[in-house]
């Protein structure tokens, strides 16, 4: 199982793509048009062999619009895990008693959400693909469109003003242990990690950060300078995400 995708929502996409395209040194991106069917319109862009998506509400009333109500403007929204059979997973989440807002099962592809009540804090993603090695809402050639400045996706942060509960969760909906690391509760999945953390910014339960591991600083530092942004420590907030950006090794 793999951290393979996580959302952002936006107001307004095309300045924060504009923002993250020469942060994190993207080209071209892809536009889903199957995102319609829940009134978005997003941008997926290629981070090594991971992926970030930001999507924005073309219409009142969808999920997203509501979320950027209730959390007050711009963050995070979805984390998308790669899974090797969908059917156990499937299994686990009924077993849980969560409920599945969204599913999809073709030649291609099986994949499905589950309902962001049950498992708190965000809308989660489990996905098969078929081949395993392609992701289908990168759209085609993505391979050719990956980001010169960072390598990948490498964890991220959930916040909570319960994380222990939420973590709880998580783990039972992924099937996986979670350990206390300081002040952080981390579950690693077989490639990246989820980190569960306490909400102290006044916007509740949700994606806080999304952290990625460093192939050009020096690049990203020249763009976060070109925007205007203030770095905390290692990180920089965009989307109301924190970026956090990972040396190598």
């Amino acid at each position: 199982m793999q951290l393979k995708q996580v959302a952002l929502v936006a107001g307004e996409l095309a300045p924060v793509r504009e923002k993250i395209f020469d942060i994190l040194g993207i080209k071209a991106d892809y536009n889903d048009p199957g995102v319609g069917e829940f009134g978005l319109c997003n941008s997926v862009m290629s981070i090594g062999e991971t992926f970030l998506e930001v999507v924005s509400p073309k219409e009142a009333g969808t999920t997203a619009d509501r979320l950027l109500e209730r959390r007050g403007g711009d963050g995070g929204y979805m984390v998308l895990a790669l899974v090797d059979n969908i059917k156990d997973v499937s299994k686990r989440i009924v077993d849980q008693q969560m409920r599945k807002v969204w599913e999809v099962d073709r030649e291609d592809v099986s994949a499905f959400h589950v309902h962001p009540k049950d498992i708190g804090a965000a809308i989660v993603s489990f996905d098969e693909m078929r081949p395993s090695n392609e992701w289908l809402w990168a759209g085609p050639g993505w391979r050719d469109r990956k980001s010169s400045n960072v390598g990948g996706i490498t964890a991220v942060d959930v916040q909570a003003e319960q994380p222990e509960a939420i973590a709880r969760k998580w783990a039972a909906a992924f099937g996986r242990n979670f350990h206390l690391e300081g002040d952080v509760l981390c579950m690693p999945l077989d490639d990246g990690e989820i980190r569960f953390v306490k909400a102290i910014d006044g916007r509740g339960d949700g994606i806080s950060a999304v952290e990625f591991s460093v192939t050009d600083r020096s690049a990203i530092m020249t763009a976060a300078e070109h925007h205007r942004l203030i770095w905390s420590g290692n990180q920089i907030t965009v989307c109301g995400t924190h970026f956090r950006f990972r040396d190598p090794g």
